[in-house]
């Protein structure tokens, strides 16, 4: 159904809210940086030449510089955002960055609904506008760049040598367990085989289930995803070709100096490195919008469209988790396979906009599947980080479930 001209508006809007947070990254991350400093300016002259010896305000500069390093990539994403059809914000000149160094000024305090432990983190669309700024008209809240900041980290998880080890334990299990169940089809006639991965984020998962020969798409929701995802699909073209440091906006359960200021290069492999025919594509938008279409009138038939779904850290994004599990069966053809890991985070429980929450506990949910149509095999418990800074004190371990369902009914 095409949008509304109220809706267009707020889509609008919306987007320029999450250019504004890429372009205005830097501000604000100098901000917090600089209250640091502030803080060092409260305590008496004796503790205040201890830091000096142990080196604080030399390490609070040497996080600047990581500050710019990083506003000067993410400004890169947003210097084209045709994926949205939609013209680059006014760009934050790198001087007006310098001069906030030495200020003490921070970001609004209003927030969105965000969700996040130890880094598992979704954008659940709230597009609401906060206070207006005095250069690009749109002021971020807290909320928008920790979804950027998270947005960084995810780079670091998908498209990483270091990011690897946390790939191995999630992503490879999914491809193992698709190449297992279609092991009898020959690998040059798998391009006939469809895979959809909801809730992609930066599409490494998907790009790996390409790289097999299948034909895979991908569908994220998130501006922010969405962004980075056109960015290193699109916009990069060599191993390594981007630096950035993703761990320097905590300083809390840091070991040492290194294990924080430490750089991250990516990716690790090329994105355009696909064998020559791959069938990869892209979907921006909400998942049971797109999905959920029952519209018999449709060009391409909307049931069966699958013969794969892989949902990684994803079924917990659910308002209604009976439509999502309704959605994915439908989509999948007969005797398709609905591959799933990941936690059961319920995203919108307790939420302030007054949105509905449905949350089951695993057996209910696949007791709930199984009533679906599903027979669930192949059930697992798999260990795991997400986003994890490995040399960090502190790090949260997920339990997350593992299994496969196939399509019975």
């Amino acid at each position: 159904m095409p949008l509304g001209p109220v809706e267009v508006e707020e889509e609008e809007l919306a987007l320029k809210k999450v250019i504004a947070t890429f372009q205005q990254y830097g501000i604000y991350a100098i901000a917090a940086n600089n209250r640091r400093r502030k803080d060092i300016y409260t305590l008496p002259s004796a503790d205040q030449e201890l830091l000096g010896q142990l080196g604080y305000k030399k390490k609070l500069a040497e996080v600047d510089n990581a500050i710019l390093a990083n506003a000067e990539f993410v400004k890169l994403i947003v210097a084209n955002t045709q994926i949205f059809g939609g013209a680059p914000e006014e760009d934050v000149p790198e001087e007006e960055l310098d001069g906030r160094r030495g200020e003490v000024a921070g970001p609004s305090r209003s927030h969105g609904h965000s969700h996040s432990h130890g880094g598992h983190s979704h954008d659940h669309g709230s597009h609401g506008l906060s206070r207006r700024g005095p250069r690009q008209g749109i002021r971020p809240t807290d909320a928008d760049m920790d979804k950027l900041r998270s947005t960084i980290k995810q780079f670091v998880r998908d498209w990483s040598e270091e990011g690897k080890a946390e790939r191995d334990v999630c992503y490879k299990p999914m491809v193992d367990a698709l190449l297992e169940n279609f092991k009898d089809i020959p690998q040059k006639e798998r391009s006939k085989l469809r895979v959809l991965v909801p809730g992609a984020g930066l599409c490494r998962l998907a790009w790996d289930v390409a790289n097999q020969g299948f034909a895979c798409q991908a569908n994220e929701f998130s501006h922010y995803m969405l962004l980075g995802s056109f960015f290193i699909l699109n916009r990069t073209d060599r191993v390594n070709q981007h630096t950035i440091y993703p761990y320097i906006h905590s300083f809390s359960n840091i070991r040492d100096k290194p294990a924080m200021l430490r750089a991250v290069s990516f990716p690790d492999v090329s994105p355009s490195s696909l064998p020559p025919g791959s069938n990869f594509s892209l979907v921006a938008g909400d998942f049971e919008e797109i999905y959920g279409n029952e519209d018999e009138d449709s060009e391409e038939p909307q049931a069966g469209l699958f013969n794969a779904i892989l949902t990684c850290f994803f079924i917990d994004t659910a308002k209604n988790i009976v439509n999502y599990l309704r959605v994915i069966h439908r989509k999948l053809a007969p005797g398709g396979v609905w591959i799933n890991l990941g936690p059961l985070l319920w995203h919108w429980e307790n939420n302030t906009s007054n949105d509905p929450s449905i949350e089951l506990s695993l057996e209910e949910v696949k007791t709930l599947a199984q009533s679906i149509g599903f027979e669930i095999t192949n059930e697992r418990e798999i260990e795991t980080t997400y986003t994890n800074n490995a040399q960090s004190m502190l790090g949260y371990v997920y339990h997350a479930a593992f299994f496969i369902a196939t399509k019975v009914g």
